[in-house]
């Protein structure tokens, strides 16, 4: 049974960055396509990014684009997602995600692991 734990959540000012981590055990990472997802205060759940086996691809959500990054180290069975000039609106919980397959997914049913959730706040 794969388990993911986030870290790296935190209260930062609007403008500042935040590096998330996501740990996996359990399994064989380098096979996972991964994903983040992030859910707000009475807010559905929505897609922030993903990163195929091997990096091969990436996808992100528009409001990630050119401020977030996702990156994957198979070494350390590690998904992260690099977050800079972040907004009030970022404010959340955001959860990683693993799936069996190659591509990148963008949609939660998706995927078949996920983690806790890790608060990330941002004050303006």
């Amino acid at each position: 049974q794969v388990q993911l734990a986030e870290s790296g959540g935190g209260l930062v000012q609007a403008g500042g960055s935040l590096r998330l981590s996501c740990a996996a055990s359990g399994g064989t990472f380098s096979w996972y396509g991964m994903g983040w997802f992030r859910q707000a205060p009475g807010k559905e759940r929505e897609f922030v990014g993903a990163i195929s086996r091997r990096a091969a691809a990436t996808s992100y959500a528009d409001f990630a684009k050119g401020r977030f990054t996702i990156s994957r180290d198979d070494a350390k069975n590690t998904v992260y997602l690099h977050m800079n000039s972040l907004k009030p609106e970022d404010t959340a919980v955001y959860s990683c995600a693993g799936s069996h397959t190659v591509s990148v997914l963008t949609t939660a049913p998706d995927y078949d692991y996920w983690g806790q959730g890790t608060q990330v706040t941002v004050s303006s």
